[in-house]
């Protein structure tokens, strides 16, 4: 499968569903607006692990309509968010006006991202929930980290976690069971579905997408293979959304849930952090 052919698919799907994100509640768009200080579920949650990000220049890579990107602006971070989906940055950009953010938005496939941005000067690569499941080769993606980053500069990740990605759909008997590839392949995962994980009563049109999952393994050997120092590393059971709907209940955590019964079976999601050497 070619670059091409499974973008365009995947691009399909994102610039129809941005403006139904958009107007969800899920996003809470109106929040940002309505309070200066807001932040979104993912950055939040993140917050004693992030550390000050004050100054540092900062990009978010596949940042969708911009809301995790927005956050880290707020927190004083020079942000520039990345994505493929033109509808996705149209969201993205009417958020930051009206939020009166200063963040910068550039359209590219992410592989594309040192080429369209300056290389080697950035402080800060962000990647949030739901990133690198559109991407077919985790090891192209840690090399543009690579080369994003300046000496110094860090990676920072959440996203979910391949054992939740492998899962299939809740049983009746509470049982939950691996169906789906846990490690990359080649061959993308091809699915069919014409809602999203917003609540919204848009019909689809656009329901295919080509997904490929990756095994931590294989992430944390990407990223050092890309010459990049690991400093951290987290497995959360809990996510900002309801990723077992029907098995799941809130944690302390404002948004974030987790398995009801017994949660220490299912890792929901996981942190990373890395650093370019000097």
């Amino acid at each position: 499968m070619t670059d091409d052919e499974y973008l365009r698919v995947n691009r399909a799907r994102w610039d129809e569903r941005a403006p139904a994100h958009a107007a969800s509640p899920g996003y809470a768009l109106r929040r940002f607006t309505d309070d200066p200080a807001y932040l979104s579920d993912v950055v939040r949650f993140d917050l004693p692990r992030l550390g000050p990000v004050d100054g540092l220049r900062g990009v978010h890579l596949q940042c969708h309509i911009g809301t995790d990107t927005i956050s880290l602006a707020r927190l004083g971070a020079r942000m520039t968010g990345l994505d493929f989906s033109p509808a996705s940055l149209e969201q993205a950009r009417a958020l930051a006006a009206a939020a009166g953010a200063d963040v910068d938005f550039v359209e590219a496939d992410v592989h594309a991202a040192a080429d369209v941005l300056p290389a080697g000067s950035f402080d800060l690569v962000f990647t949030g929930i739901g990133a690198l499941c559109w991407i077919p080769s985790v090891s192209r993606w840690a090399d543009v980290v690579a080369r994003l980053l300046k000496p110094g500069g860090r990676l920072f990740i959440r996203e979910g976690h391949p054992v939740l990605w492998s899962l299939g759909d809740p049983r009746p008997d509470g049982l939950v069971t691996i169906e789906h590839p846990y490690v990359e392949r080649e061959a993308p995962t091809i699915w069919h579905e014409g809602g999203t994980y917003v609540e919204t009563d848009h019909v689809f049109e656009h329901v295919t997408t080509h997904e490929w999952n990756h095994g931590i393994g294989q992430v944390l050997t990407a990223v050092l293979d890309a010459g990049l120092v690991v400093t951290g590393f987290e497995e959360h059971d809990s996510a900002p959304w309801d990723a077992l709907p029907g098995m799941t209940e809130p944690t302390d955590d404002e948004g974030e849930l987790r398995l009801r019964d017994r949660p220490w079976r299912v890792p929901f999601t996981y942190t990373l952090q890395a650093v370019k050497p000097d």
